[in-house]
C-alpha cells in the first residue's frame, strides 16, 4: 500500500480503543446504590466536574455525587497515548456536537469537539497548558467587579492545579521555563519529549526577529506574547487530565459516587428562599425512554456540563429568555435573558507548506508500518513521536500598533500582555479544517488563529428534548476585526518562515495558500480553509452581582436563585488569549474555595 489517507488512520486509531473493566464499587452505571440526596451534587464529570468532586469530597462526612454523561476514561488507549489525542473527535468520547451553517466559513458547517467522557474535554483535547496573561485575569476582576478573580488573588488557585514534570526524553530543560510559574498540584505539566526539526527554527526566528515576534521563556508566567515551547498536560509519556489527576486517586472515597453513562435532563426548584426558587434538584436518564430519577443537593447543585452542556440544561429547565423558552413550550422558571448568548470560540486557519525535508510525520500516517512501529517504541520505552501532541511550539502576537482596524474597533485583547493572534507549528500535514491529507510529499501546518475575537455567537435549542443536540452557531469570522486579524496572522506566518533559520527548508505553499497573494485573496481562503480550535466559552457569563445582564454572579452562583452554582468554560466572562483547559482548573480550585467556604 503505497498511501495511507489520514481518514484509514482515523479508522485505525479507533480499532486502537477499548476500555477496561470499571473500578469495583465507586462508580455506578445504573441507579442501584444511588441515594436520592446528597449534600453536593456535581453535574458533569468532565474538567471542572472532578476538580470539585476531589475538593468537595475531602471531609469525609460531606457526601458528593458525580454525574457524568459519558463513561469512564479507564483504558482508553487513544485518551492515553498523547499523539493518538487528534483520533479522539467523533467517536463515542466526543459529544459530537456541530456548527450550524457558518456565513464566515462560506456556509460550511464544522465539528465542535467537546469530551463525552469522565474527564471531558481534558480527556479528548490536545492538552496544550496556558493558564492566560495577568489582563486575563485582571479584565475579568474588572467586568464581574470582584477583585477575588484578579490576576494577584488568582494566582494561588493556579498553582493548586498543575506541577512542572520531567519531559519523556528527560532532556535539560533549563532555561525553557520559569519554576516560580508552576506549582505542586494534581496535573502533570510537561516540555515536548520528542524534539522535531521545527522547534529549533521557531525559537531561534523568534530570537532573530523579535519585535513582534519575541522569544518568551514560559507562557505561563504571566504574559503570553511571544514565541516559546509548548507545555502540555502530560507526565510520564501520558496524558494529564482531571480523571487521571484528580478523580482517579480520590474515587474510593466512600462520601464520593460517581454516576456515569447518565444524562442530566432537567433541573429543578424545590421551594423558594428568601422570594427566589430554590434550584437543588436535578432530573436524571440514561436514555430518552429510560425511567427518570430525582436527586435533592442538600447544600448545593453544581452544573459543569460545559459551555454547551450547562446553556442547553439550563434553557431545557426554564431558565433563560422567557420568549426562546415559550417557542419551545418550556415553561419558565426565571427570565435570564443572557443564557446561551456571550458564545466566543477561537476561529483559525490551518497554512500548509511543502518542505524540503522526509522527516516530517506525513510517511508515518501513511504508512501502517511505520506507524506501527511507533506505537510499539511508545509502549515498549516510552519514547519517540507518541509522547506528544503534534506541536511542540507556539506563538501569541500582537497587531501591529498602527494597524488600520484599530481606527474603527477598540482593542479587543484584554491588554498588552495578551495577543490577537496565535501560531502553532506542526511537522507534518494537521487536518484540522475540511481538508484531506495529502498522498504525498512532506508539509509543515502552521495554524494561524484569532484569539481575541469580537465575534459573538449564540447557543439555542433545536427541541425541547435533552437527548436532542442544541443549535450552535458561534459566528465566526462575522465581524470586520476577526477578518482583519486572521488575514494579518496569515501573513505574519509567512514572514515568519521567511526568516534565515528557514533558509532552504520551506519549498511552496500547499494548495490554494500559493495563489492567495492578497489580503482579499486571504480572506476568501478563509471561508473555505477555516476551522476552529474549539475553545468556546460564555454561555452562562458572569456579570456583577446587580447586573440586569449575565446568567452568573461573580462567586458562580445562578442570577436570581438559591441552590444553584455554574463552574465551568461558560461562566468567563470573556475569553482568554490562550488554550483553556488551565484556565478551566484554575476557575474550578477558586470555585471549590467559594463552596467551601460558603457552606461552613
Amino acid at each position: 500500500m503505497s498511501a495511507f489517507p489520514l481518514r484509514c488512520l482515523f479508522a485505525y486509531l479507533r480499532y486502537l480503543v477499548f476500555w477496561l473493566s470499571l473500578a469495583d464499587g465507586k462508580i455506578l452505571e445504573s441507579f442501584s446504590g444511588l441515594q436520592s440526596r446528597y449534600d453536593f451534587v456535581i453535574v458533569g464529570g468532565g474538567t471542572a466536574g472532578c476538580v470539585l468532586a476531589n475538593r468537595l469530597s475531602e471531609n469525609p462526612k460531606t457526601k458528593v455525587l458525580l454525574i457524568e454523561a459519558g463513561g469512564s476514561n479507564e483504558g482508553i488507549q487513544n485518551a492515553i497515548i498523547p499523539f493518538l489525542g487528534v483520533a479522539l473527535p467523533g467517536t463515542a468520547v466526543d459529544w459530537n456536537f456541530t456548527t450550524t451553517p457558518q456565513v464566515g466559513l462560506g456556509g460550511r458547517t464544522t465539528p465542535l469537539p467537546r469530551g463525552h467522557v469522565l474527564g471531558g474535554s481534558s480527556t479528548i483535547n490536545l492538552m496544550t497548558w496556558n493558564r492566560g496573561s495577568d489582563d486575563v485575569w485582571d479584565r475579568w476582576a474588572r467586568i464581574t467587579q470582584d477583585p477575588g478573580w484578579s490576576s494577584k488573588s488568582i494566582q494561588p488557585f493556579y498553582l493548586k492545579t498543575n506541577r512542572l514534570v520531567p519531559s519523556a526524553d528527560g532532556h535539560n530543560t533549563a532555561g525553557q521555563f520559569v519554576p516560580s510559574a508552576h506549582g505542586n498540584g494534581p496535573v502533570e505539566v510537561s516540555l515536548p519529549g520528542f524534539p522535531t526539526e521545527l522547534d529549533d527554527k521557531v525559537i531561534n526566528t523568534s530570537k532573530e526577529l523579535g519585535g513582534r515576534f519575541p522569544f518568551t521563556v514560559d507562557l505561563n508566567a504571566g504574559k503570553t506574547v511571544g514565541f516559546s515551547y509548548m507545555q502540555s498536560s502530560i507526565g510520564q509519556a501520558k496524558r494529564s487530565s482531571s480523571a487521571t489527576a484528580y478523580l482517579e486517586p480520590v474515587v474510593n472515597r466512600t462520601n464520593l459516587d460517581v454516576l456515569i453513562n447518565t444524562r442530566a435532563a432537567r433541573i429543578h426548584s424545590s421551594g423558594n428562599v428568601a422570594g427566589k426558587p430554590l434550584i437543588n434538584v436535578v432530573e436524571v436518564a440514561a436514555s430518552p425512554n429510560s425511567p427518570r430519577r430525582r436527586i435533592t443537593a442538600n447544600k448545593e447543585l453544581i452544573l459543569s456540563a460545559g459551555v454547551f452542556g450547562t446553556a442547553q440544561l439550563l434553557l431545557l429547565s426554564g431558565i433563560g429568555p422567557k420568549s426562546t423558552l415559550a417557542k419551545q413550550g418550556i415553561q419558565p422558571l426565571l427570565d435570564l435573558p443572557s443564557v446561551g448568548q456571550n458564545l466566543t470560540d477561537h476561529a483559525m486557519v490551518p497554512n500548509y507548506f511543502f518542505v524540503n525535508s522526509n522527516l516530517t510525520f506525513d510517511g508515518i500516517l501513511r504508512d501502517p508500518t511505520l506507524f506501527g512501529a511507533d506505537i510499539q517504541e511508545y509502549l515498549t520505552d516510552a519514547q519517540g513521536l507518541m509522547v506528544d501532541s503534534p506541536g511542540n511550539t507556539q506563538g501569541f502576537i500582537r497587531l501591529p500598533s498602527n494597524s488600520s482596524i484599530f481606527n474603527k474597533v477598540q482593542d479587543p485583547s484584554a491588554g498588552p500582555k495578551s495577543g490577537h493572534t496565535e501560531m502553532i507549528f506542526v511537522d507534518g500535514f494537521a487536518a484540522f479544517g475540511p481538508l484531506a491529507q495529502p498522498t504525498q510529499g512532506n508539509l509543515l501546518s502552521l495554524l494561524t488563529a484569532v484569539v481575541s475575537p469580537t465575534s459573538r455567537g449564540t447557543l439555542t435549542l433545536a427541541t425541547s428534548d435533552a437527548f436532542d443536540q442544541p443549535l450552535i452557531d458561534p459566528a465566526y469570522f462575522s465581524t470586520d476585526f476577526d477578518v482583519f486579524a486572521i488575514v494579518q496572522a496569515m501573513k505574519d506566518a509567512q514572514t515568519f518562515i521567511s526568516a534565515q533559520p528557514w533558509a532552504g527548508f520551506i519549498v511552496a505553499p500547499f494548495g490554494d495558500l500559493a495563489n492567495a497573494t492578497t489580503d482579499a485573496a486571504k480572506a476568501a481562503l478563509v471561508k473555505i480553509l477555516g476551522s476552529t480550535f474549539s475553545h468556546s466559552v460564555g454561555t452562562a457569563a458572569m456579570s456583577p452581582v446587580h447586573a440586569n445582564w449575565g446568567v452568573t454572579n461573580p462567586d458562580l452562583t445562578l442570577k436570581g436563585a438559591q441552590g444553584l452554582r455554574i463552574v465551568d468554560a461558560s461562566i468567563f466572562p470573556a475569553i482568554p488569549e490562550s488554550h483553556l483547559q488551565a484556565v478551566v482548573y484554575t476557575v474550578a480550585e477558586r470555585a471549590a474555595h467559594l463552596i467551601l467556604t460558603s457552606s461552613l
